[in-house]
C-alpha cells in the first residue's frame, strides 16, 4: 500500500490505510509525461505499507527484509519500531526483524525522495534525475541462525592450464556457535560437477576461504564477448548432516587488464567501443522491473554494438548486469555522484557506497573496472586514496579507475579516465591505462527531428573520435556520452528536462549516430548498412541541395541507385578515417555530375563483400508517411502484476524506413489484465515514441492486445500472453518486486 504524503501516525500497525493505493515494486513515487515536467514533483517524504503474516516454517529462522535501492532516503519501521535509515539510492541495505516479527506484522517505509544535500550524489548540481519511489526490489529471507552472507568467487590462472577459482565465504552467526559447522563449495556446469570442496568451519570464524581446482582444467571454456561462458559456485553449509543454508552465484573465466599498451581480454589487444548509460526511462524514472532493465543490455549489445557499456553515474540494477554477463558485454561500475564532493558525512556514505557496490558485484565476470573517483571532481587525496585502498582491499582482481574532465590531476587510480569533449584535442596518452569516457554529447546534442547536417554531423563526431582513439595501441578506447537520451534539471539539457545526448532517444529508438556504431561490427556477425541522412531535397542549409551523404556500413562497396538508375560505385573513406574498422562511405555528386536534386527518385543502396551483394536499403523519395507500426519487444509476459515490456510505435515509408518529421496523436486501447505505462493517447515525436504494458496479476493464462490507432495511418493491433501465476508464487514476486 502507497500513500503520497507521510501523514501523523501512518508507520503504526494500527493505522488505517484503506485509502491507500495498491501498487506493485518496483515503483515510482509519481509518474511524469516523458518531458516538459517539473522535477519537483518528485521530491517529496511519502510511505509504503506492506500487511504480512509470518509465513509458514519460519519461527525458528532468522528474517531478514532486503531493500535493492530506495529512493533516496529510507526509515524502515515494523510494527512501530524503528528498525533504522538508510541514505543513498543505489545500493543495497538489510534489516533483520527477527526479534520484531509477530505472527501479523505490518512494514512501513517512511520514503524521503527530496534532493538532500548530505545525501550522495546531491549536495550541487547534477546532470541528470534521481526520481522517488521504492524503485527496486524488496524481499523477506528467512535464514538459519548462522547462514552465509555473501560469497567472493574468484577465478585465478585462467589462461594457464590449471585454472582455478578462490572462493571467499563469509557468514553471519547471531550467537556462539555449540555444534559444528561444515561449508561445501562446488564449481558446475549446469547438472556437472567440476569441483567441490569441503572445509569444517572453526567456532568464532566468520570466514572461510576454498580453492576449487576442476579436475579435468580442459573443460573450461574463457568468458569472452563472443561467447560468454558462465559457470555456477554453489556454497552450502551444514549443520551434522544436514543442509541449512546455500548460496549460488555466477562466475565467468576471463582475463582483463587495461595496460601501458592498451585494453587486453584473455591476452587479446581490444579496441574498447562504447557508450555509457543512464539507467532511467520515461514516465518512472528507473522504476522498471528486470526484463526492461535486461533489454538495455540487449539494445547496447545487439543493436549498438557496444563491447563496453559504463554505469553512469551510480550502481545500476542488477539484473542489467547479469545480461551484460550473459551477453559478453564489459561493464565499468561508478560510484554515485556527478562533480560535487561534499563534507566529511558525505564522503563517508560515499565509501561505503564504494564498498556495498563491490560486495554486490564483484562476481559479475562483465565488470572490469570500478569507478573510485566522483564523476568530473576535483581532486581530493584522502578522499580518493581511501576509495582506492576500499576497492584494492576488496577486490584486487579488477583495476580502479577515476574520471575527470582535467588532465592535470593526481592519478590514484589504476586508470586514467578522461571525459574530453574537443574531437579535435585528444590528448596524447601521456598518462599509462588512458580510457576516454565521455565525448560528443553535450557539446552536440542532435534530436531525430534536426536537420540532415545535424544528426550527419552528429554521427560523424563519434566516427570522428572513435577514429582518432583507434590511431594509438596506448588508447584503451573510449565511451561515447551517451546512449540514451535522458531526463535532467533545468540547468541542463534543451529546456524540456531532456538532454538529448544519446545515439538513440528516450525511448531507445536509434538516431542516425547509432547507425555508426552498428556499423563497426563484424559482417560475419551481421550486415550492416544504415543511410546517416533523411533522403529529401533542401533539408540542408544550401538551398536545394542534398549536401554530402554519408553511410554507416561494414560492406566493402556500394552500389548507389536513383530512380533505378546506377549513378555510382563507393568505397569506404580509409583516407579519413583509417583507423576504424569499417570506415563510412561517403558521395556529394551522383556518378560526378550532377547533384541530387537534379537525379531524383527513390534511393537503393546495395552492399557487397567481395562480389556478392549481401544487402539492400531502399528509401523512398515520395516524402509521405505510408505506413504505422506497433512492436513490442516481447510476446510474453509473467502475470505477477509487474512484469513489463516496451511497445514502440512508429511510422515509416513504405520500405520501412523511419519518417523523421511525422507526426500524430496516436489513441491506445489496452484489452486484459495490464495497464499502458505512459502517455496515452500518444503524440508522436519525430515519427516514433514508445510507452509500457505492465501484466497485471493472473494465476491462469491470459491475452494482453494493444490497440492503437493512428489519426491518418489507421489502427495496428498486436498481443502477448500473459503466464498466470499461481497466487503464492504472485504474492512471493510482490514482495520481492
Amino acid at each position: 500500500m502507497y500513500n503520497t504524503e507521510a501523514v501523523p501516525g501512518c508507520t503504526e500497525p494500527d493505522f488505517d490505510d484503506s485509502g491507500f493505493e495498491r501498487v506493485t515494486l518496483p515503483h515510482a513515487n509519481h509518474t511524469f509525461p516523458w518531458h516538459g515536467f517539473d522535477d519537483r514533483g518528485y521530491q517529496f517524504v511519502s510511505v509504503y505499507r506492506r500487511h504480512f503474516a509470518l509465513p509458514e516454517g519460519t519461527r525458528n529462522r532468522r528474517l531478514v527484509v532486503d531493500f535493492e535501492g530506495v529512493m533516496a532516503q529510507a526509515t524502515v519501521v515494523l510494527n512501530g519500531e524503528t528498525l533504522g535509515e538508510h541514505r543513498g539510492g543505489y545500493t543495497p541495505f538489510s534489516f533483520e526483524i527477527s526479534e520484531q516479527v509477530r505472527p501479523e506484522n505490518v512494514l512501513a517505509v517512511l520514503v524521503d525522495s527530496t534532493e538532500r544535500g548530505d545525501t550522495p550524489p546531491f549536495g550541487g548540481h547534477i546532470d541528470y534525475l534521481t526520481f522517488g519511489g521504492i524503485y527496486r526490489e524488496v524481499a523477506l529471507r528467512a535464514v538459519s541462525e548462522t547462514f552465509i552472507e555473501n560469497v567472493l568467487a574468484r577465478p585465478s590462472d585462467v589462461l594457464r592450464e590449471n585454472p582455478r577459482v578462490d572462493v571467499r565465504c563469509f557468514l553471519n552467526a547471531r550467537k556462539t556457535r555449540n555444534a559444528p559447522l561444515a561449508l561445501t563449495a562446488e564449481l558446475r556446469d549446469g547438472e556437472r560437477l567440476l569441483a567441490s570442496c569441503r572445509r569444517r568451519v572453526p567456532a568464532e570464524s566468520v570466514e572461510v576461504g576454498f580453492e576449487l581446482t576442476p579436475s579435468d582444467p580442459g573443460e573450461i571454456e574463457l568468458w569472452d564477448l563472443d561467447d560468454p561462458r558462465l559457470y555456477e559456485v554453489l556454497v552450502r553449509l551444514h549443520h551434522s548432516d544436514a543442509c541449512v543454508d546455500e548460496y549460488a552465484t555466477r562466475i565467468g573465466f576471463r582475463e582483463a587488464r587495461f595496460t601501458p599498451g592498451g585494453f587486453y581480454l584473455n591476452g587479446r589487444r581490444l579496441k574498447l567501443r562504447g557508450l555509457n548509460r543512464h539507467q532511467t526511462y520515461p514516465y518512472v524514472g528507473g522504476a522498471m522491473p528486470a526484463r526492461v532493465q535486461r533489454r538495455d543490455a540487449w539494445i547496447l549489445k545487439h543493436e549498438l554494438k557496444c563491447n563496453i557499456v559504463r554505469t553512469s553515474h551510480y550502481p545500476q540494477s542488477r539484473h542489467f548486469l547479469d545480461r551484460c554477463d550473459e551477453l559478453g558485454l564489459l561493464v565499468f561500475e561508478e560510484m554515485p555522484g556527478w562533480q560535487h564532493i561534499g563534507d566529511r558525512g558525505w564522503k563517508d556514505l560515499a565509501c561505503r557506497d564504494v564498498e556495498a557496490m563491490i560486495r554486490r558485484d564483484w562476481n559479475h565476470p562483465s565488470v572490469v573496472l570500478w569507478g573510485v573517483r566522483v564523476n568530473e571532481s576535483q581532486d581530493d587525496h584522502d578522499f580518493y586514496a581511501n576509495t582506492n585502498r576500499i576497492a584494492r582491499a576488496l577486490d584486487d582482481s579488477r583495476q580502479t579507475c577515476g574520471v575527470r574532465y582535467f588532465f592535470d590531476s593526481e592519478t590514484l587510480e589504476d586508470v586514467f579516465g578522461i571525459n574530453d569533449f574537443d574531437p579535435d584535442f585528444i590528448r596524447p596518452p601521456h598518462r599509462p591505462h588512458y580510457l576516454n569516457t565521455e565525448f560528443v554529447g553535450h557539446m552536440f546534442p542532435t534530436k531525430r527531428t534536426d536537420n540532415v547536417e545535424r544528426v550527419q554531423e552528429h554521427a560523424l563526431r563519434h566516427a570522428h573520435v572513435h577514429d582518432m582513439l583507434g590511431a594509438d595501441d596506448r588508447f584503451a578506447g573510449g565511451l561515447g556520452w551517451c546512449a540514451f537520451d535522458y531526463n535532467t534539471h533545468e540547468e541542463f539539457g534543451s529546456g524540456d528536462r531532456v538532454c538529448y545526448h544519446g545515439v538513440s532517444d528516450i525511448f531507445r529508438i536509434p538516431k542516425p549516430a547509432a547507425g555508426f556504431y552498428r556499423s563497426q561490427c563484424d559482417p560475419e556477425e551481421e550486415t550492416v548498412l544504415e543511410p546517416g541522412f533523411h533522403w529529401s531535397v533542401g533539408d540542408g542549409s544550401d538551398y536545394g541541395a542534398q549536401g554530402p551523404g554519408v553511410i554507416f556500413s561494414n560492406c566493402d562497396r556500394l552500389e548507389v541507385y536513383i530512380g533505378g538508375e546506377f549513378q555510382a560505385e563507393i568505397e569506404p573513406d580509409r583516407e579519413r578515417f583509417p583507423h576504424l574498422p569499417h570506415p563510412p562511405f561517403f558521395f556529394s555528386t551522383l556518378g560526378g555530375i550532377a547533384p541530387w536534386r537534379r537525379v531524383w527518385g527513390d534511393l537503393r543502396i546495395d552492399g557487397f563483400l567481395g562480389d556478392r551483394k549481401t544487402i539492400s536499403r531502399t528509401l523512398s523519395s515520395k516524402g509521405v508517411d505510408q505506413r504505422f507500426h506497433v512492436e513490442l519487444d516481447d510476446d510474453e509476459l509473467l502475470g505477477d502484476g509487474i512484469d513489463a515490456t516496451r511497445a514502440v510505435l512508429l511510422v515509416t515509408d513504405e520500405y520501412g524506413n523511419p519518417r523523421p518529421f511525422a507526426t500524430g496523436a496516436v489513441e491506445l486501447a489496452l484489452e486484459g489484465p495490464g495497464e499502458i505505462v505512459g502517455e496515452h493517447p500518444f503524440a508522436l515525436v519525430g515519427g516514433a515514441g514508445a510507452v509500457w504494458l505492465k501484466a497485471g496479476e493472473v494465476e491462469k493464462d491470459a491475452a494482453l492486445v494493444l490497440r492503437a490507432k493512428h489519426p491518418v495511418l489507421g489502427t495496428k493491433t498486436v498481443g502477448l500472453r500473459v503466464k498466470g501465476t499461481p497466487k503464492e508464487l504472485a504474492g512471493a514476486r510482490a514482495r520481492e518486486g
